[in-house]
């Protein structure tokens, strides 16, 4: 058999061969081009006929994505891109706490971000990576349901990542999910985790607990095995509250009698007040307890001490039957939700701080609710409320000052803090409600100014207590913006919508809308300015305080 025998097809499945029929097979009767029938390169990229192709550059390997492109030659380099007075430095100031260092490396690219230090706390073989993403992602959900702003979630997540050796990780927080992806290098897949958090209680004492976790992570000087972490983490975790469930029923209803005399009760308003607003604190553990939403808690908790208002108007005694119902608004408004929500919008967190303005939205309309159901009948029973009469607050500034410390000191309570805040918590209180009364009072300043130089004191404050304890600034500076909260506002608010006064009903509750974010971005914008004015606390000092507390 001849050669061009053996190349002619053998039968008519042969004439059907995919190989041989295929698109890119050359056609019958058109020769095949020189190059022995090899598809020649096509691409938009090819060299066109007639030029010359430049030479690569020496030392350099052509084809890879990570050489120097081969006709780059830096003097005949095109106009540069980067502006001619050049991006700003950012500088890494070694003595500075952990979550400042964290927070500015968090906003740089991962490509710029200086490398760890050597990592001592590793075992042979290199970290257990999965191991120290999920130990950083158990940190992160306790941070982030203890209410702590996305921003310094994400810090001591990169700063727990950076103290084992991963140092090209990225952690992501929005409002119930958490996730963290690391990428060993350019070339390697990276590993990802995520954990979403399911339940949040307010534990400024377990927040403490956590920060105190990652400082000593952070530090070079203590060595904590991914063990020890853990064994330490499952302690905070099973740790109870410091305060028992009578003592905080107490403290709301002293809170909410100390908020009464704030806008001008007297002793016989107190006792209401505080009456009614433990009675709302033991329905909404009832509902609690039942598992109803957080909502219908609060909306629960909020009739109380407006029926015990209504009570008062019904009965014609003479006392300020409005102090009553503000004093136990003072106990519901979500003012820590408030503060984060907020934080979290100005530092570029936007879509957590929609999220958790939509919750504050919710415990805000769940407090309307109860509250419009009581006033509405009691208006239809004859009660009388008049929305127009402000509340006297302005001639009895030592009584003032104290219920306002009452008022910080039982929030801090509620709040779960250590007992070794309050004292700090209860000043910063009184300084806060000081510097607002000298300035609306006194000065005639408008209440929001007013409102927000006194809570950038209180972040400012704050955020030199936490400096100075090296742990998270919400424990000093939440309970602290208590006596500013527009209970007062919001109660006149709602009364007017109850007696179809619906534009004037609106007018006060902007008002009040006005004064929460005064104190939010007051408290946001303190804190901010202590970071970059001032540098209290070093490394050294910090080393040398905690072998004097015997850590």
């Amino acid at each position: 058999m001849t050669e061009a025998e053996d190349r002619k097809p053998r039968s008519d499945e042969a004439r059907y061969d995919p190989e041989i029929t295929s698109e890119f097979a050359v056609p019958a009767g058109v020769a095949v081009p020189e190059g022995g029938g090899e598809s020649e390169s096509t691409s938009e990229f090819t060299v066109p006929e007639g030029l010359v192709a430049p030479q690569p550059v020496s030392g350099g390997a052509e084809g890879s994505a990570f050489s120097t492109p081969s006709a780059y030659s830096a003097d005949d380099a095109p106009a540069a891109f980067t502006p001619a007075s050049g991006f700003p430095t950012v500088s890494l100031v070694k003595d500075a706490p952990w979550q400042d260092r964290m927070r500015t490396m968090l906003r740089m690219p991962v490509t710029e971000r200086p490398a760890p230090e050597p990592v001592q706390k590793a075992e042979e073989g290199g970290p257990a990576v999965p191991r120290v993403l999920d130990l950083t992602l158990r940190i992160g959900e306790l941070l982030l349901a203890g209410g702590e702003g996305a921003e310094d979630v994400e810090a001591a997540m990169f700063a727990v990542c950076r103290s084992y050796g991963l140092d090209r990780c990225e952690p992501t927080v929005t409002f119930t999910l958490l996730s963290i992806s690391y990428q060993p290098s350019l070339v390697d897949d990276p590993v990802t985790a995520s954990r979403t958090v399911r339940r949040r209680g307010t534990d400024y004492t377990r927040l403490a607990a956590v920060f105190r976790l990652v400082d000593d992570l952070i530090d070079p000087e203590t060595h904590v095995s991914l063990e020890e972490a853990y064994r330490r983490l499952a302690v905070i975790r099973r740790n109870r509250h410091p305060y028992p469930g009578w003592a905080l029923t107490a403290a709301s209803g002293l809170l909410a009698g100390a908020a009464s005399v704030l806008v001008g009760g007297d002793f016989l308003v107190f006792v209401a007040a505080a009456v009614g607003a433990m009675l709302g604190d033991r329905l909404a553990w009832l509902c609690a307890g039942r598992g109803l939403p957080e909502f219908y808690q609060f909306m629960t908790a909020a009739m109380p001490p407006a029926a015990i208002g209504i009570a008062f108007s019904l009965a014609h005694v003479d006392v300020a039957a409005s102090a009553v119902v503000t004093g136990g608004l003072f106990a519901l408004l979500p003012g820590r939700a408030l503060v984060a929500s907020v934080q979290d919008g100005l530092t570029g967190f936007y879509i957590t701080a929609s999220a958790r303005l939509l919750e504050v939205m919710y415990f805000f309309v769940g407090i309307v609710i109860g509250v419009l159901t009581v006033l509405y009948f009691g208006v239809k029973l004859g009660g009388r409320l008049n929305p127009d009469v402000a509340l006297d607050v302005s001639k009895r500034p030592l009584i003032q000052i104290a219920a306002s410390m009452v008022l910080s000191l039982t929030f801090a309570v509620l709040l779960q803090q250590e007992r070794s805040t309050v004292l700090a918590v209860t000043l910063n209180g009184g300084v806060a409600w000081s510097v607002y009364g000298a300035m609306h009072y006194a000065g005639g300043i408008s209440p929001v100014a007013s409102t927000a130089m006194a809570a950038g004191l209180v972040g400012l404050f704050g955020q030199l207590l936490s400096r100075y304890r090296f742990a998270s600034a919400l424990p000093y500076t939440t309970a602290a913006i208590g006596p500013l909260l527009p209970g007062s506002a919001t109660y006149f608010g709602l009364l007017s919508m109850a007696q179809n006064e619906v534009d004037k009903g609106l007018v006060s509750l902007a008002k009040a809308a006005s004064l929460a974010m005064a104190i939010a971005i007051g408290v946001n914008l303190g804190s901010e300015i202590s970071r970059l004015t001032l540098r209290v606390g070093s490394a050294g000092k910090r080393r040398a305080a905690k072998r004097t507390r015997g850590f």
